[in-house]
């Protein structure tokens, strides 16, 4: 079955999601960006936002989630457009002046050839500037595992559960610094982060996951066992973070820079 993703649910969270948006985008170098693309624009709210406070001439926010670009339309505007795309397969003829991609490119395997192809959609002294959540062994993230091979949900996904795409995908922070050296861009500034988040209750943390990390499991469930899965994960996680708030969740981010030399 095909499941969207839930807007409203992604954003109850929007402005802790969007604090590494802002740390990223004080990487940019500011001026001569004529034009750029946001891989994985969700909403569009922040593409919009990064094109007023980086003077992008033309800014094209690119998703696959027909949900997502819904929402975007309502923030188009003349500078501004979003259109359907697989930010995995997305390139283009050395003319862009930025590749944005701010918690998208977990979603695809194969980082450094996707990362290969953005680079290749570079101008002479474009910026490449990618943003990739790493917590995925963090108990939010383990207890969707562990339930996901219990039954009744094991069989819905044919004893195999959609693994992790953090896990499975995203590389270390010293594999993306060498993976940039080695696309031949300059000043590669790559770190780890870690954002601290407090809750209300570490409930919260269930609902922040199933915006985003749940969705996979989703995808192959039957509906009729979206909730039983949910009340089980939230089981499984108070058992592991406990129940008493506020609850300060930890959350590792990898923040990518560079330029085209």
């Amino acid at each position: 079955m095909t499941v969207d993703w839930e807007p409203d649910r992604y954003e109850r969270f929007k402005a802790q999601r969007a604090e590494p948006f802002w740390d990223l985008l004080e990487l940019v170098h500011r001026g001569g960006i004529d034009r750029a693309v946001d891989l994985g624009c969700g909403t569009g709210e922040l593409t919009v936002a990064a094109a007023d406070q980086l003077g992008v001439g033309r800014m094209t926010g690119v998703d696959s989630s027909p949900a997502m670009l819904e929402r975007a339309a309502r923030h188009g505007r003349v500078a501004v457009d979003f259109v359907d795309g697989d930010i995995a397969r997305w390139t283009s003829d050395g003319d862009h002046d930025l590749v944005l991609a701010n918690a998208a490119l977990q979603w695809v395997p194969d980082h450094r050839g996707v990362l290969e192809r953005w680079v290749a959609a570079l101008a002479p002294q474009g910026q490449l500037a990618v943003q990739v959540p790493a917590n995925h062994d963090h108990a939010s993230h383990l207890a969707s595992v562990d339930v996901a091979h219990r039954e009744p949900f094991a069989s819905s996904f044919g004893g195999a559960p959609p693994a992790d795409p953090v896990a499975a995908n995203v590389l270390t922070p010293e594999s993306y610094a060498t993976t940039l050296y080695e696309l031949g861009l300059a000043e590669p500034h790559v770190r780890l982060q870690v954002y601290g988040h407090v809750f209300d209750s570490p409930a919260d943390v269930v609902e922040w996951t199933r915006g985003t990390s749940l969705t996979r499991f989703f995808k192959q469930l039957p509906h009729e066992l979206h909730e039983p899965f949910v009340d089980a994960y939230r089981e499984e996680l108070l058992s592991r973070i406990g129940t008493d708030g506020p609850y300060f969740y930890a959350f590792k981010r990898i923040l990518i820079w560079a330029r085209k030399a």
